[in-house]
């Protein structure tokens, strides 16, 4: 059974080229970078080449640069290291309801170690309240953290406001921008971004290889202890191949964005259109326009999503849901609940999101198997028995 892969905000498929790119440093250039014999020397230039073009996408310095496992461990690194170098001038921090986890747990960390956290409120689209951002500005805040885009509804923040508020009180401001790089032009300079993450497996590069960008007039903390890699804030031997693969994969990224992004918003439209006409009582989450291209998150009301996906698989569809199986319970998502769903309509949330190896004859499919599964599931489901009934009198 052939797989369509509709799952592209969790991770995507490496390209070709980027696979191609790694390999030489994965077979003959094995050398250590700190190391001065010629094969070291030749992966140290690797790496400073990959930062050059890293840092010319996003217009930085290199020196601005440095490379991680992936966007969780930087969202840590900024958060953490930004917050306890300035701990001195203020203990007050600012960010979303809607972030991921990795900014989240973060912030409930520093909130253990007497850190204040202030967590602003969205709209029933997922859009930050930027006069509720102001009103939580203290004399003491010393970071904003809010995420680029978010990674199930693909709602876009206000981004450069943002920037513009935090620049203009003095403030630190960072941004998680996993889902954001590979789909939107970023200049950090002209966004007034002080601090981002970024995750190379978003896309179409390797996993386990990331980015923190910290403005160099900005402090952080040394986060792994060890060696001197990375300008003495990240110890530990530089994964090369995942560095290589991670610049060429920006770099065909933005070489093709606005084609990329035409196709793929083209196909999201056409599959959002058709479910919209074909299955009653749906919900579809997040800003249709301040939105990323590939990404659709739906609710179907009467069904649960976990249900919704077992069958999807069945079919060979791959997809992501609205729940998160915990401690064997579901508990919705926090997204989905920041943005007003009662309990029971998130439970029953679908994320497609749509890359560039898909097709239409796929969303095609997708969409002939989503119709006959809602309707089956909805057949089976008490609470859409009493809704019919309740209708029908």
């Amino acid at each position: 059974m052939k797989t369509i892969y509709l799952d592209n905000n969790a991770t995507t498929k490496t390209d070709e080229e980027v696979v191609k790119e790694m390999l030489p440093y994965l077979l003959d250039n094995y050398g250590n970078p700190s190391s001065i014999y010629k094969i070291g020397r030749d992966n140290r230039k690797a790496i400073e080449d990959a930062r050059e073009k890293v840092a010319d996408i996003l217009n930085c310095e290199p020196s601005e640069i440095y490379f991680t496992s992936g966007g969780s461990e930087s969202d840590n690194i900024a958060i953490r290291g930004i917050a306890h170098s300035y701990r001195n001038k203020g203990n007050h921090i600012i960010t979303s309801k809607i972030e991921h986890p990795a900014v989240l747990e973060t912030c409930k960390q520093l909130e253990n170690e007497g850190f204040e956290v202030s967590y602003i409120n969205v709209d029933e689209n997922g859009i930050l309240d930027l006069e509720e951002l102001k009103s939580k500005i203290k004399d003491n805040t010393t970071l904003i953290t809010v995420m680029f885009a978010n990674n199930e509804i693909g709602t876009i923040q206000p981004i450069k406001e943002i920037g513009e508020i935090a620049k203009e009180r003095n403030i630190i401001f960072h941004t998680d921008a996993v889902q954001a790089v590979g789909s939107i032009k970023i200049d950090v300079k002209e966004l007034n971004i002080d601090s981002l993450s970024l995750s190379a497996h978003k896309f179409y590069g390797p996993k386990g290889i990331g980015v923190l960008y910290v403005k160099k007039a900005v402090k952080f903390e040394k986060f792994i202890k060890g060696g001197h890699q990375e300008k003495n804030k990240r110890a530990g031997t530089e994964n090369v191949a995942g560095i290589v693969g991670l610049a060429k994969a920006m770099e065909l990224a933005y070489k093709d964005l606005e084609e990329h992004n035409k196709k793929i918003k083209e196909l999201r439209d056409y599959y959002v259109e058709q479910i919209k006409e074909k299955i009653p009582y749906i919900k579809i989450n997040g800003d249709m326009e301040k939105r990323l291209p590939g990404n659709s998150n739906i609710s179907f009301r009467f069904i649960e999503g976990e249900g919704l996906l077992l069958n999807l698989d069945l079919k060979g569809i791959c997809a992501s849901s609205g729940s998160a199986c915990t401690s064997g319970s579901l508990d919705p998502s926090h997204v989905l609940l920041a943005i007003g769903l009662p309990h029971e309509i998130a439970h029953g949330s679908l994320r497609i999101s749509i890359g560039k190896y898909n097709t239409k004859e796929e969303i095609d499919y997708v969409i002939e198997n989503l119709v006959e599964i809602v309707g089956r599931l909805r057949e089976m489901s008490p609470l859409w028995e009493k809704f019919m009934e309740e209708e029908n009198s």
